[in-house]
């Protein structure tokens, strides 16, 4: 009972933390929107995202032009598409593939943190320093050159995520493993019994999760940037398929007189990564996490 009420109390005061940042939590409920938005696209978006209707091609938003057709309310893209509805459905891939990207990387950065930690010695040293390497480059570039090499699509460009993303997962929990090997406490479970997993799980993980979980809202901010840069140049998800990136890469030649085709992917995705990084932030203040 004991052990339930304290989880409680840590719940309750991370909820009033979180309600007396207004940044954190004016993030909080814009990304609880979003998600809302991704789930429910197929019922509230206004109009087919992939349909086409010459008649009604390059409406501009209904503000800005009286004669502007009221059933398009930003407006349409080259093609007649309502961007509206695009920008909707477009919520449900960036954020699917942003989610599948952190739970990619953290699945394989905690797996080579562990072994880094516990196993140590030549392990350790092969690990970090591929960790080493693989964070000494630009992963932007690295993302260009994979995509280039493998193709373009869905699985590729999350395969691409986890890849430039994983070592700080594995150095967050590389760093937890050397810490609490050695305390008093692990060695008394050791001597009763316990076995590694157990100690993952029961000591090694928790202490983690804080620095995990800024490190997880970070990743998701950039991820959806990826998404974006590596979709504009042609080398993510294939055009067909409405992405925030999508959006902006079918605006780049006429986005200077179509201002809109661009304008709204590309707040949609600022103010997204604004929001995770602003909740990051906030995550690593409540829970006093230290640079590792």
């Amino acid at each position: 009972m004991q052990v339930v009420a304290a989880k409680r109390s840590l719940w309750k005061d991370a909820l009033r933390s979180l309600y007396r940042s207004k940044a954190a939590f004016g993030s909080a409920i814009f990304l609880l929107l979003m998600v809302l938005i991704a789930l429910t696209a197929q019922w509230i978006a206004p109009h087919d995202p992939q349909g086409i209707d010459i008649s009604n091609r390059m409406l501009w938003p209904v503000w800005t032009d009286a004669n502007s057709n009221p059933m398009y309310l930003l407006g349409t893209d080259a093609l007649g598409r309502d961007i509206l509805s695009r920008l909707i459905f477009a919520s449900q891939m960036t954020l699917t593939v942003a989610v599948s990207a952190v739970i990619a990387s953290g699945l394989v950065g905690i797996f080579m943190g562990l072994i880094s930690g516990f196993f140590g010695r030549w392990m350790d040293a092969v690990i970090m320093r591929l960790a080493d390497l693989q964070l000494a480059f630009p992963s932007l570039l690295i993302g260009l050159i994979v995509m280039a090499l493998i193709g373009s699509g869905v699985i590729e460009l999350i395969f691409v995520i986890a890849l430039t993303q994983w070592a700080y997962y594995a150095r967050i929990v590389r760093s937890e493993v050397i810490k609490v090997r050695e305390t008093e406490y692990v060695q008394a479970s050791r001597a009763l019994g316990a076995g590694n997993v157990r100690l993952i799980f029961k000591h090694v993980l928790p202490n983690a999760l804080a620095s995990m979980l800024v490190v997880a809202s970070f990743t998701l901010a950039i991820a959806i940037y990826y998404e974006a840069s590596l979709s504009f140049f042609g080398l993510g998800i294939p055009p067909a398929i409405p992405t925030w990136g999508n959006m902006i890469a079918d605006a780049r030649n006429i986005m200077l007189r179509n201002w809109w085709f661009a304008l709204f992917p590309g707040l949609a995705i600022t103010f997204t990564v604004l929001a995770f990084n602003l909740l990051g932030d906030w995550v690593r203040d409540h829970f006093d996490v230290k640079a590792e």
